[in-house]
């Protein structure tokens, strides 16, 4: 056995979880559902040791200072335990992504030739304090007809562990493969280095967590990676918007989950308007302790905004915090996005249909709204069920990333002896 450093042999586990890979494509759509209900099962029936776990986890968390958003990501209770179950229940409900007739034609010579969804193989997930992530991950990959590979942070490595043992206990009773979910049991963070060199047998890397994590992980994988990098998302209130409207969207986009990626970064505002909507914008936000950052003019019109610099309006805040900028026409602000824009999700508030076009197609961005909030970027809202992440590459996936994001396809083509001329 080949084991390195922090303890564990990579190689033997890329191994088996190709294997198991192999042995998952040949269960049905039925059997894959009844292994996730026998999943949800054991995690239910365990839950007194899953929560012993996690009370471990957090005792040390707090013990080394993790901050308390760390140590509300990290804690577990009843209601998130009974939401981590049905959450598995759901994913096993979920129409099967698998062995679809995605295309389909008939050659002139006869051929029928068929683009069929199929499994990735083999998935690796990292990821960052949230043990929810583990059943997540794991019967989200599972449906789709994958094995994954877990490493999940070190602060929720009992939690992770306690959760992971009672899926493979509900799942292996069931007819799971063994090996198809694996967790890297160690805090030793070397062991991502060694896992994103095994491009020969990990199909897919997708790193769930903060900016520094996920740029780790692309800078040193060998293998495809499904991330997002930023959540820098924009509303651009137009001259033809309706106001009241434009700071319903504004204060929902903001304030509602200040923390998350899709929450709104920045407003833009056309100039023609900027003197009646921005005093108003002020006011709402004001109730909510929002910090307004500004251009010259913005800081003009409302007295109490920060001068804004050049990198707020490339930053996340994940804050209660707003970088506000005039512009003089959606053409202008359409070159802001695309300057300092992530490609996430960004929002037009217009009445005019011809201009909300424009936006609709000028804005290269995963999501691109015409009055409504960001907030809605999420695999739930958009009727994906559970999602692994959302993704502002372009390349296989893109926007909010549920099972089919984790299926490829193959051709299959049917002849009767047909040869090239």
């Amino acid at each position: 056995m080949r084991v390195n450093a922090h303890g564990l042999d990579i190689d033997a586990i890329c191994r088996q979880a190709r294997a198991a890979a192999r042995a998952i494509e040949w269960l049905s759509s039925q059997q894959r559902r009844d292994v996730l209900y026998a999943m949800s099962e054991a995690i239910n029936a365990q839950s007194s040791d899953i929560l012993a776990a996690n009370a471990r986890d957090v005792t040390a968390g707090e013990s080394t200072g993790l901050s308390p958003a760390m140590l509300d990501r990290l804690r577990l209770d009843d209601d998130r335990l009974h939401a981590m179950t049905a959450g598995v229940r759901a994913v096993a409900d979920l129409p099967d992504p698998l062995h679809i007739d995605l295309n389909e034609r008939i050659h002139a010579n006869g051929m029928r030739i068929r683009r069929v969804a199929v499994p990735l193989g083999v998935i690796a997930m990292i990821y960052e304090s949230r043990p929810n992530v583990t059943a997540d991950a794991g019967s989200l990959c599972f449906k789709a007809g994958n094995a994954v590979i877990l490493k999940g942070g070190s602060e929720a490595l009992e939690s992770n562990r306690a959760i992971l043992q009672a899926m493979e206990q509900g799942g292996v009773s069931c007819g799971m493969p063994a090996h198809a979910m694996q967790l890297l049991d160690t805090r030793d963070r070397s062991v991502v280095h060694d896992l994103l060199q095994r491009y020969d047998t990990i199909d897919l890397v997708i790193p769930r967590g903060g900016e520094g994590l996920i740029r780790a992980v692309a800078g040193h994988a060998t293998m495809p990676v499904l991330k997002h990098y930023k959540g820098i998302c924009h509303v651009y209130v137009d001259v033809d918007a309706d106001l009241e409207m434009a700071l319903n969207i504004v204060e929902n986009g903001k304030v509602q989950r200040p923390g998350v990626c899709n929450a709104t970064e920045t407003v833009l505002v056309h100039e023609s308007i900027a003197d009646a909507f921005l005093p108003r914008l002020a006011r709402r936000l004001a109730g909510y302790g929002v910090e307004l950052r500004g251009d010259a003019r913005t800081c003009a019109v409302i007295p109490d905004a920060i001068a804004a610099h050049d990198d707020d309006w490339s930053a996340e805040y994940l804050d209660l915090i707003l970088s506000i900028r005039v512009v003089s026409s959606a053409d202008a602000a359409m070159d802001h996005i695309d300057h300092h824009g992530s490609r996430h999700s960004d929002v037009i508030v217009s009445e005019n249909a011809a201009t909300a076009q424009r936006f609709l197609r000028g804005v290269d961005s995963a999501a691109v709204y015409v009055n409504a909030s960001s907030r809605f970027t999420d695999g739930a809202e958009f009727g994906l069920g559970a999602e692994i992440g959302i993704s502002t590459d372009k390349v296989h996936a893109r926007g909010p990333c549920g099972i089919e994001s984790l299926t490829s396809y193959k051709y299959i083509i049917e002849g009767r002896g047909q040869i090239r001329p």
